[in-house]
């Protein structure tokens, strides 16, 4: 994997098929690397990264025989995968073959399991975490307990949101009055009849918990269905927060939509332009053939590149050099950092085996 002065990073991800946007996040982590090799690469020795990029269009199957290809062949330091299926797919294997698959591109709360899958980490904020958040808000801005209607990713993504808000709504009834979870095919290409029926609920509250196109399909049947007027508020899902990719297509029908943003300062608001460090991102972005108007690419760049950097450096400066086992000991060495392109006060880092999560907190 670290041959000849350069570190092979294999990344399986959707560039084709309903959650082809974020083939945005590799593209922004993509140029990240392109900037970090011109300027002096990893460690003394100058490691450069050298990128494979596999698309599995979100096809858990596709994961599979590429990871098994990749082994076989490319035998890369370290795989990264996107979604939750998708590393569902191949993480067994690849923390038997002790082939690090850092930060996934994921929310599963099952990335945090430091014992029986060591290899495997995350780096958002945990979809269980979300739903926590979103009980939360609901908490604090209802008097009395309210109807939830929530759209639901038939797929481990989704179910991940399902199960930690049905805990959530179990544990509260005091808050969460009635839970109507209706599931749709990761691959849909229309919501409607799902959307219909949840309109039908007449609930205070609707949620999206799905991922990719259909976010913003979501958007779209709920402003026919007229579930925008009669709740009293909707959300959509930190995964789907891209102005470009599901907020901007959807135009006026995308206007009063609650988020859970993950902490992030997304690179298009224009808050930030001042931001040394997002100022930064989109100067390179546009200098690397990016386009600094698609936040995913901004965050791939901003977020999950600087991200990278350190964990690679930090490994390097331990004893033996950058080594699989030493990445994920910079993995879980990491605390307390403070992350350029987070907000104020959102932390990131691990604390060892006990805390395997880097980000908790969000706006």
């Amino acid at each position: 994997g670290v041959e000849d002065g350069v570190i092979k990073i294999a990344m399986t991800t959707a560039q084709s098929g309903n959650l082809a946007a974020y083939g945005n996040l590799n593209a922004g982590q993509d140029i990240y690397f392109d900037w970090l090799n011109a300027n002096g690469g990893i460690g003394p020795d100058g490691l450069q990264i050298e990128t494979i990029i596999k698309d599995d269009a979100y096809v858990a199957d596709l994961t599979i025989e590429f990871v098994a290809e990749l082994l076989q062949s490319d035998r890369p330091f370290m795989i990264q995968t996107l979604g939750s299926p998708n590393t569902f797919a191949v993480y067994n294997t690849l923390n038997e073959a002790c082939v690090p698959q850092p930060m996934v591109w994921t929310g599963h709360q099952a990335w945090g399991d430091p014992v029986e899958h060591p290899w495997t980490t995350g780096m958002q904020m945990s979809y269980a975490t979300e739903s926590l958040l979103w009980g939360s808000w609901i908490d604090s801005n209802f008097d009395e307990p309210v109807k939830v209607a929530a759209l639901v990713m038939d797929n481990d993504f989704g179910l991940a949101y399902e199960q930690g808000f049905a805990d959530y709504a179990e544990k509260n009834p005091d808050v969460i009055s009635e839970v109507e979870f209706v599931r749709h095919d990761p691959a849909a290409a229309t919501l409607t009849n799902e959307i219909t029926t949840l309109a039908a609920e007449e609930p205070n509250v609707f949620i999206s918990m799905t991922a990719g196109n259909p976010c913003l399909l979501a958007i779209q049947e709920a402003a026919r269905a007229g579930l925008i007027e009669t709740a009293d508020a909707v959300f959509t899902p930190s995964v789907c927060k891209s102005v470009a990719s599901y907020m901007g297509p959807a135009g006026d029908a995308a206007d009063g939509w609650y988020i859970i943003g993950g902490g992030l300062k997304d690179t298009t608001d224009p808050q930030w332009e001042d931001d040394l460090w997002i100022s930064f991102s989109n100067e390179q972005l546009e200098e690397g053939g990016g386009d600094p108007e698609i936040s995913l690419q901004g965050q791939g760049f901003s977020e999950r590149g600087w991200s990278m950097e350190q964990m690679l450096r930090i490994a390097a400066d331990l004893p033996d050099g950058l080594t699989r086992t030493n990445l994920i000991l910079a993995q879980r060495g990491m605390t307390s950092m403070s992350h350029p392109a987070l907000l104020d006060g959102i932390g990131f880092g691990m604390e060892g085996n006990n805390d395997a999560y880097f980000i908790e907190g969000s706006d």
